[in-house]
Formats: structure tokens, C-alpha cells, sequence
């Protein structure tokens, strides 16, 4: 056996042609051996009794591995180094961190996938395989379907498999050989002399191009531009600024600003227009649990949950709190009162007047009367007030 022949390729012209080779190849005993084909197909794994790729093994643990950073590396920056309160959410809020954790695995299983295909188990680049450039190749790529023995399975014998073969009636057969390896020095002294001359042209043209050709005319126009920049004198306005102001008493298009801010009391009644519909409630809850219980409690108690950070507001449930308007409330939340600051940025005016019906939904469910009590007549399936 010649020891520089790579194996026997077999050329075959139909689709049932190169199944039934890998079959037979296969329960020959033949374990080294490949099947190529234009376009994958369908049921030649079967055929050639390949089995279960070990790949998705590498896309486990990496994927794995990704969700591990992602998850460890918020838990630290996020809850432990530099802790974050955010709208009364718990330091370690996973849901908000599930987004950058599917990102992370997929990424990293991902390229561990792609990676992991091309060196591992198809070893590339591996530009000297004994297949490139040979007609096998050529045809395989075009219009034929092929099949590889290679020497060094263990049950190789040029004799048996050429009768192999030939016994499956392929169109032709090429002995493929081991190319000759040819050795190119890398340290010549031409190959260096023009390593170290492409190196100067090349820092050469950067230089001029970065330092000297983007100051010269017409390249000027990104940095000379005929504008304002933030901060900077200005010729054009007397003043000599800039930035200018907003025109005084100007509004947006079809917005009117809050007429009471700086107050501690609005001069004019502020009447609520939302109902308390189940809908405005809903919504008033969410927003209150976002941004008011932080601080005065799930429930208005007044125990705040930054102890320590902020005093402690009074409770909602007093006398005082409960014996403000709508309007009062509102104002609070809009213009803000002693220490706690206006949330006009953050809540939305309806948001603001939903937290209103919630918090009146709060004081009732804690100051109940004696009419709001209902018991339901079990034989009439009726209510009676007590």
C-alpha cells in the first residue's frame, strides 16, 4: 500500500445511488469514510449510521456558562457593589435581568457552536487536504454525489475496496493521494525587507492622513461647521450666548402647564375626572407601588422601607391626610411638599389622578364604616348592610 495514498473516491450520478453506497460502505464495517453531496440529503445519516453529533455538548456548557456571567456579574454590580433602588424593586430583580441573560447564552453558545464546528471537528483551515483541487472535488461541488474510503480505517485493503467499489456501479474511481509538503521560510531576507517597508508606508499614509490631510482644505468641513455648540460664545445674539432660552410664556402645542406649582395650596378646587372604575384602580395601584410605597408603604403607613436614607413620611390614614381634597392630593404628588420632590416628570396626569382613587381606596379599606360592611344572605344569595 502506498503510504502517501489518502484513500479510494467513488463518483456516483443520483441521489438513491449514494444512499445505498453509504449503506453498503457502512455494513462493510468501514469507519473512516465520508459522503459528499451539492445539497444536503435527506436521510443519508441514517445510511451511513452516523452517530448523535457530540456539538451540542459544547452548546450546552457554553450557553450554561453565559447565563452563569450574565447572572453573576448584575448580582454584583447591581446588588452587592453598587446597590440600586429602583422604584421599590428588590436588589436582585430577576426578571429585569432575564433580557441580558438570554442575550448572553445565546452569544456565547452561539459562537462556542461556530467555533467549536470549524476547529474542533472539522479542523480548519485545512488548506492542504489531500481532496482540493482534485475532479473528485469538482464534481461533487457541481452535479455528482461522492463517497470517500480513506487508508487508514482499520479494515482498508486496496483490493476489497476497489471490489466494493465496483460492485456499487459508480461512474468512476480516483486514487487520492497525500500532497507533498512544501516548506516556504518565513525569515528571508526579502520577505523581511518587505514586511518592515509595507509596515513604514502603512504608518506613514496614517499619519498624514489623520495629523495633516483632514486639516487642510476642503477636508475642514466636519470640524469648521457653521453651528452652535453647547456652552460656546456666540457672535450672532447680543448677549453673546449660545444657548438660547425658550421664548417666556411659551407652551407646547396643545399642553397647558400646572398653574399652581410653588404653592403650598392650590388657589383654585381641582376636581378629580377619572372615576374609580376598576380599570383607573388597577392602574393606580401600579403606579402607587412603583413610586409612592418606597417610601409611605404598601398600604400608607408611612413605613418606609429606606430607613435610614429619608425620614419617615406621616401615615395616609390620619385625620389630616384623610380630610384632603382630591385636589390636594394631587398637588402634593404634582408639586411636591417638604422633603418628598415632585413626581410631574415621572407619573403622567392621569397616572397622578389614579393614584389619587387608590389611595382613597387605601384610607376607606382602613376606616371603614359601619355602611361600607356588607353581609350576603346565603338561602337569598342577597346582600344586607349592617
Amino acid at each position: 500500500m502506498n503510504k502517501n495514498l489518502y484513500g479510494f473516491a467513488a463518483l456516483f450520478k443520483t441521489p438513491d445511488e449514494i444512499i445505498e453506497a453509504a449503506k453498503k460502505t457502512a455494513e462493510a464495517g468501514y469507519q473512516k469514510y465520508d459522503i459528499h453531496s451539492p445539497y444536503p440529503v435527506h436521510g443519508i445519516d441514517r445510511a451511513m449510521k452516523l452517530k448523535a453529533s457530540k456539538l451540542g455538548f459544547i452548546t450546552l456548557v457554553f450557553g450554561l456558562t453565559g447565563s452563569a456571567i450574565a447572572l453573576l456579574l448584575m448580582y454584583w454590580t447591581m446588588s452587592v457593589d453598587y446597590p440600586m433602588i429602583i422604584g421599590g424593586k428588590p436588589f436582585f430583580a430577576l426578571p429585569a435581568f432575564v433580557p441580558i441573560t438570554f442575550e448572553l447564552t445565546v452569544l456565547l453558545a452561539t459562537l462556542a457552536t461556530v467555533i467549536g464546528m470549524i476547529t474542533f471537528f472539522f479542523r480548519f483551515p485545512e488548506n492542504d487536504h489531500p481532496l482540493h483541487d482534485t475532479e473528485y472535488m469538482k464534481k461533487v461541488s457541481c452535479d455528482h454525489y461522492g463517497l470517500v474510503i480513506e487508508a487508514k480505517d482499520k479494515l482498508f485493503n486496496e483490493t476489497k475496496v476497489r471490489e466494493l467499489l465496483n460492485s456499487l456501479r459508480p461512474l468512476s474511481i480516483e486514487e487520492i493521494y497525500y500532497p507533498e509538503k512544501e516548506t516556504y521560510p518565513v525569515l528571508e531576507t526579502k520577505f523581511v525587507t518587505f514586511l518592515i517597508l509595507i509596515a513604514l508606508l502603512t504608518s506613514g499614509v496614517t499619519y498624514f492622513a489623520l495629523n495633516k490631510l483632514l486639516y487642510m482644505q476642503p477636508f475642514t468641513w466636519m470640524m469648521d461647521q457653521p453651528k452652535l455648540n453647547p456652552q460656546k460664545q456666540s457672535t450672532l445674539f447680543a448677549d453673546g450666548y449660545g444657548m438660547r432660552a425658550p421664548v417666556k410664556g411659551t407652551v407646547a402645542r396643545g399642553f397647558l402647564p400646572y398653574p399652581f406649582t410653588g404653592q403650598n395650596a392650590p388657589t383654585d378646587v381641582l376636581l378629580n375626572p377619572y372615576l374609580p372604575t376598576k380599570e383607573n384602580l388597577q392602574l393606580g395601584e401600579q403606579k402607587y407601588l412603583t413610586f409612592c410605597s418606597p417610601c409611605h408603604g404598601n398600604f400608607g403607613d408611612g413605613d418606609s422601607r429606606l430607613r435610614g436614607q429619608f425620614p419617615n413620611p406621616p401615615s395616609l390614614h390620619s385625620t389630616r391626610a384623610r380630610e384632603f381634597s382630591d385636589g390636594m392630593i394631587y398637588h402634593i404628588i404634582t408639586n411636591g411638599q417638604n422633603v418628598m420632590p415632585s413626581y410631574a416628570s415621572q407619573i403622567t396626569r392621569e397616572e397622578r389622578w389614579a393614584i389619587v382613587n387608590y389611595i382613597r381606596v387605601l384610607q376607606r379599606a382602613k376606616n371603614a364604616k359601619s355602611s361600607d360592611l356588607q353581609v350576603v344572605n346565603k338561602e337569598t344569595g342577597t346582600n344586607a348592610s349592617n
